[in-house]
Protein backbone atom coordinates (compact mmCIF):
# COMPACT_ATOMS: atom_id res chain seq x y z
CA UNK A 1 0.00 0.00 0.00
CA UNK A 2 1.43 3.68 -0.69
CA UNK A 3 -0.06 6.14 1.60
CA UNK A 4 0.65 9.54 0.06
CA UNK A 5 1.68 12.78 2.64
CA UNK A 6 2.06 16.14 1.05
CA UNK A 7 2.72 19.14 2.52
CA UNK A 8 2.94 23.00 1.89
CA UNK A 9 6.24 24.41 -0.23
CA UNK A 10 7.19 26.70 1.62
CA UNK A 11 7.27 24.31 5.22
CA UNK A 12 8.56 21.50 3.55
CA UNK A 13 12.15 22.29 5.33
CA UNK A 14 10.40 22.79 8.48
CA UNK A 15 8.28 20.15 9.49
CA UNK A 16 9.11 16.62 10.58
CA UNK A 17 7.86 13.85 8.27
CA UNK A 18 5.54 11.40 9.16
CA UNK A 19 7.18 8.34 10.19
CA UNK A 20 6.29 4.38 10.84
CA UNK A 21 5.33 4.01 14.22
CA UNK A 22 8.21 1.32 14.98
CA UNK A 23 10.72 4.28 14.64
CA UNK A 24 9.19 5.98 17.23
CA UNK A 25 8.91 3.78 20.27
CA UNK A 26 9.30 5.71 23.63
CA UNK A 27 12.68 5.55 25.49
CA UNK A 28 11.46 3.81 28.67
CA UNK A 29 10.36 0.98 26.49
CA UNK A 30 13.91 0.18 25.37
CA UNK A 31 14.89 0.56 29.11
CA UNK A 32 12.63 -1.17 30.69
CA UNK A 33 13.50 -4.51 31.60
CA UNK A 34 12.31 -7.92 30.11
CA UNK A 35 12.63 -9.69 33.64
CA UNK A 36 10.86 -7.94 37.15
CA UNK A 37 10.15 -9.73 40.45
CA UNK A 38 7.02 -10.28 41.64
CA UNK A 39 6.34 -9.44 45.42
CA UNK A 40 2.88 -10.88 45.05
CA UNK A 41 4.21 -14.08 43.07
CA UNK A 42 8.11 -13.73 44.81
CA UNK A 43 9.51 -15.17 41.58
CA UNK A 44 10.73 -13.25 38.50
CA UNK A 45 7.83 -12.44 35.74
CA UNK A 46 7.90 -11.41 32.06
CA UNK A 47 7.27 -7.88 32.00
CA UNK A 48 5.11 -6.34 28.50
CA UNK A 49 8.60 -6.39 26.88
CA UNK A 50 8.15 -9.59 26.01
CA UNK A 51 4.27 -9.66 24.99
CA UNK A 52 4.31 -9.61 21.15
CA UNK A 53 0.77 -8.09 20.97
CA UNK A 54 1.98 -5.26 23.28
CA UNK A 55 4.63 -4.27 21.19
CA UNK A 56 2.94 -5.26 17.66
CA UNK A 57 -0.35 -2.49 18.73
CA UNK A 58 3.11 -0.16 19.94
CA UNK A 59 4.82 -0.55 15.99
CA UNK A 60 1.96 -0.52 13.46
CA UNK A 61 0.85 1.88 11.67
CA UNK A 62 2.84 5.47 11.35
CA UNK A 63 2.74 8.27 13.83
CA UNK A 64 2.20 12.38 13.13
CA UNK A 65 4.65 14.10 14.76
CA UNK A 66 4.48 17.32 16.82
CA UNK A 67 6.25 19.80 14.67
CA UNK A 68 8.24 21.86 16.60
CA UNK A 69 8.92 22.32 20.80
CA UNK A 70 5.73 23.62 22.55
CA UNK A 71 6.71 24.45 26.24
CA UNK A 72 4.19 24.57 29.21
CA UNK A 73 4.44 26.53 32.10
CA UNK A 74 1.93 27.59 34.63
CA UNK A 75 -1.08 26.17 32.37
CA UNK A 76 0.08 28.47 29.44
CA UNK A 77 1.30 26.93 25.88
CA UNK A 78 4.18 28.82 23.89
CA UNK A 79 6.37 27.89 21.04
CA UNK A 80 9.14 29.83 19.33
CA UNK A 81 9.37 28.47 15.62
CA UNK A 82 9.60 31.00 12.78
CA UNK A 83 8.23 29.74 9.55
CA UNK A 84 7.58 31.00 6.25
CA UNK A 85 4.61 32.35 4.92
CA UNK A 86 2.80 29.50 3.47
CA UNK A 87 1.86 28.96 -0.14
CA UNK A 88 -1.87 28.04 0.93
CA UNK A 89 -3.70 30.98 2.39
CA UNK A 90 -5.55 28.81 4.63
CA UNK A 91 -2.69 26.86 6.01
CA UNK A 92 -2.67 26.69 9.82
CA UNK A 93 0.80 28.53 10.77
CA UNK A 94 0.50 27.12 14.38
CA UNK A 95 1.05 24.11 16.03
CA UNK A 96 -1.75 23.52 18.47
CA UNK A 97 -5.24 25.69 18.59
CA UNK A 98 -8.14 24.91 21.06
CA UNK A 99 -11.45 23.51 21.36
CA UNK A 100 -14.13 25.22 22.95
CA UNK A 101 -14.96 22.85 26.52
CA UNK A 102 -18.71 23.33 24.99
CA UNK A 103 -17.72 20.78 22.68
CA UNK A 104 -16.86 17.83 24.47
CA UNK A 105 -20.06 18.29 26.94
CA UNK A 106 -21.69 15.59 27.96
CA UNK A 107 -19.39 13.28 27.72
CA UNK A 108 -16.71 11.62 30.31
CA UNK A 109 -13.65 14.26 28.53
CA UNK A 110 -15.82 17.56 30.29
CA UNK A 111 -14.60 17.80 33.32
CA UNK A 112 -13.87 20.98 35.78
CA UNK A 113 -10.41 22.69 34.40
CA UNK A 114 -9.32 20.59 31.73
CA UNK A 115 -8.44 22.05 28.38
CA UNK A 116 -9.17 20.18 24.90
CA UNK A 117 -6.76 21.23 22.32
CA UNK A 118 -6.09 20.80 18.41
CA UNK A 119 -2.97 19.39 17.17
CA UNK A 120 -2.58 21.29 13.85
CA UNK A 121 -1.56 18.92 11.04
CA UNK A 122 1.23 19.95 8.09
CA UNK A 123 0.69 16.96 6.29
CA UNK A 124 -2.22 15.64 4.19
CA UNK A 125 -2.78 12.04 3.89
CA UNK A 126 -4.01 10.05 0.96
CA UNK A 127 -5.01 6.27 1.26
CA UNK A 128 -6.03 4.20 -2.07
CA UNK A 129 -9.82 3.89 -2.51
CA UNK A 130 -11.61 2.15 -0.72
CA UNK A 131 -9.34 2.34 2.89
CA UNK A 132 -10.17 5.05 6.35
CA UNK A 133 -7.83 6.34 9.12
CA UNK A 134 -8.08 5.39 12.30
CA UNK A 135 -6.44 8.10 14.28
CA UNK A 136 -6.07 7.50 17.95
CA UNK A 137 -4.12 7.75 20.77
CA UNK A 138 -0.12 6.12 20.75
CA UNK A 139 -0.96 2.75 22.07
CA UNK A 140 0.43 2.13 24.92
CA UNK A 141 1.63 6.28 25.84
CA UNK A 142 0.09 6.82 29.24
CA UNK A 143 3.47 8.58 29.77
CA UNK A 144 2.08 11.61 27.19
CA UNK A 145 0.03 14.81 29.48
CA UNK A 146 -2.62 14.71 26.54
CA UNK A 147 -5.35 11.80 24.94
CA UNK A 148 -6.31 12.39 21.56
CA UNK A 149 -9.74 11.89 20.73
CA UNK A 150 -10.39 8.60 18.45
CA UNK A 151 -11.71 9.23 14.94
CA UNK A 152 -12.11 7.54 11.72
CA UNK A 153 -11.58 9.39 8.56
CA UNK A 154 -12.24 8.31 4.88
CA UNK A 155 -8.97 9.56 3.48
CA UNK A 156 -9.39 8.50 0.53
CA UNK A 157 -11.64 11.18 -0.63
CA UNK A 158 -10.80 13.95 2.40
CA UNK A 159 -7.08 14.04 1.57
CA UNK A 160 -6.74 17.99 0.15
CA UNK A 161 -6.11 19.22 3.39
CA UNK A 162 -4.28 18.58 6.80
CA UNK A 163 -6.55 16.52 9.21
CA UNK A 164 -6.78 18.16 12.84
CA UNK A 165 -6.27 16.00 15.98
CA UNK A 166 -8.31 17.51 18.99
CA UNK A 167 -6.89 15.65 21.87
CA UNK A 168 -8.16 16.26 25.80
CA UNK A 169 -4.92 18.08 27.86
CA UNK A 170 -4.83 15.07 30.76
CA UNK A 171 -2.23 16.08 32.92
CA UNK A 172 -3.06 19.49 34.20
CA UNK A 173 0.18 19.87 36.43
CA UNK A 174 2.18 19.19 33.51
CA UNK A 175 5.17 21.78 33.31
CA UNK A 176 7.92 21.19 30.82
CA UNK A 177 8.38 20.79 27.03
CA UNK A 178 6.84 18.67 24.69
CA UNK A 179 9.47 18.25 21.96
CA UNK A 180 9.43 18.36 18.51
CA UNK A 181 8.58 15.12 17.22
CA UNK A 182 6.69 13.85 19.74
CA UNK A 183 3.72 11.58 18.25
CA UNK A 184 0.40 12.77 18.27
CA UNK A 185 -1.46 10.45 17.00
CA UNK A 186 -1.03 6.77 15.76
CA UNK A 187 -2.84 6.03 12.41
CA UNK A 188 -4.03 2.70 10.89
CA UNK A 189 -5.32 2.34 7.47
CA UNK A 190 -8.45 0.26 7.80
CA UNK A 191 -10.22 -1.08 4.67
CA UNK A 192 -14.22 -0.04 4.61
CA UNK A 193 -16.15 -3.28 4.00
CA UNK A 194 -19.14 -5.06 5.60
CA UNK A 195 -18.76 -7.62 8.28
CA UNK A 196 -21.07 -10.59 9.96
CA UNK A 197 -20.73 -11.39 13.37
CA UNK A 198 -20.85 -15.17 13.99
CA UNK A 199 -21.35 -16.61 17.71
CA UNK A 200 -21.08 -20.14 18.05
CA UNK A 201 -20.07 -22.77 20.95
CA UNK A 202 -16.94 -24.97 20.52
CA UNK A 203 -17.65 -28.51 19.26
CA UNK A 204 -15.15 -31.58 20.73
CA UNK A 205 -12.12 -31.09 18.36
CA UNK A 206 -12.32 -26.82 19.29
CA UNK A 207 -12.59 -27.56 23.03
CA UNK A 208 -9.61 -30.37 22.98
CA UNK A 209 -7.78 -27.00 21.49
CA UNK A 210 -8.79 -24.64 23.70
CA UNK A 211 -7.29 -27.46 26.22
CA UNK A 212 -4.15 -28.16 24.61
CA UNK A 213 -3.44 -24.69 24.29
CA UNK A 214 -4.42 -23.41 27.20
CA UNK A 215 -1.73 -25.77 28.82
CA UNK A 216 1.23 -24.60 26.44
CA UNK A 217 0.37 -21.21 27.29
CA UNK A 218 0.91 -21.74 31.20
CA UNK A 219 3.61 -24.35 30.58
CA UNK A 220 5.61 -22.77 28.05
CA UNK A 221 6.78 -19.31 27.41
CA UNK A 222 6.83 -17.68 23.93
CA UNK A 223 3.85 -19.56 22.18
CA UNK A 224 2.46 -17.02 20.88
CA UNK A 225 5.49 -15.19 19.39
CA UNK A 226 6.48 -19.04 18.15
CA UNK A 227 3.40 -20.21 16.76
CA UNK A 228 0.91 -17.50 16.16
CA UNK A 229 2.33 -14.35 15.81
CA UNK A 230 2.11 -13.15 11.56
CA UNK A 231 5.43 -12.05 10.23
CA UNK A 232 5.28 -8.61 9.27
CA UNK A 233 6.89 -6.94 6.29
CA UNK A 234 9.01 -4.79 8.14
CA UNK A 235 10.20 -7.02 10.85
CA UNK A 236 14.20 -7.01 11.46
CA UNK A 237 14.50 -10.57 11.23
CA UNK A 238 12.67 -10.83 7.43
Amino acid sequence: MDIVFRCDPNLEAHVPQPQPARSALPDWLRSMPANAHSSLLDQPIRTVKQCPPFLDAMQYGFMMPLPCDIDVRDGVFSWDWPVPEPAAAQHPRAPLSFHVPAQVEGSPMARDGQVVVKFNSFWTVELPAGWSLLAMPPANRDDLPFRPLTGLVDADQYHDVGILFPAVWTDPNFEGRLERGTPVVQCIPVPRQSFNLRCETMDADQTAEFDRLGRSLTTETGVYRRAYRARRSNDESS
